[in-house]
């Protein structure tokens, strides 16, 4: 585990820029395995539909498999202790996987609670698979529908 999280130490650096990356602890906190849907809506804006993001439900997982919190919109990590962090995006990146959500690095905007999630700064979610918005499907007939896309994902979590 602490090779990862050297390692995506390394890739939020490189990904928040070079004004955030002095920023960065240079180990990460913890990381947690999220497994769970992206939600998108249809919508339309004119004459044009197309899917998007609604919220993501997730449950976080430790390295064995515990569940040890949720990830819903927001975007906001919740541990089961209740302390909460919402983040708002920095940066993304491509995933390397096609099909795949975009691995970000995002800057905490606000908290709730006194546990884990209390003093988190950065979150990165990187090693995406699935998630991405379907590509086809949107259309006058089906606007206001959902569609739940499977995904997992690693969130690592920084403090400050």
């Amino acid at each position: 585990m602490r090779n990862s999280l050297k390692c995506c130490a390394l890739i939020a650096a490189a990904f928040a820029g070079a004004a955030h990356a002095q920023e960065l602890p240079k180990t990460a906190a913890f990381e947690a395995f999220g497994k769970g849907v992206q939600i998108y809506a249809c919508k339309v804006s004119g004459n044009t539909y197309a899917w998007a993001l609604k919220a993501p439900d997730a449950t976080l997982s430790d390295a064995k498999g515990k569940v040890i919190g949720r990830h819903f919109a927001g975007p906001s990590w919740q541990a089961n202790d209740g302390s909460t962090v919402v983040g708002a995006s920095l940066n993304a990146s491509p995933s390397p996987d096609a099909g795949a959500i975009p691995w970000l690095v995002l800057r905490a905007k606000s908290h709730k609670g006194s546990g884990v999630m209390a003093s988190v700064q950065y979150i990165v979610r990187a090693h995406t698979e699935g998630g991405a918005a379907p590509a086809s499907g949107c259309d006058a007939g089906h606007a206001g529908a959902e569609a739940r896309v499977p995904y997992n994902a690693v969130y690592l979590f920084f403090r400050g």
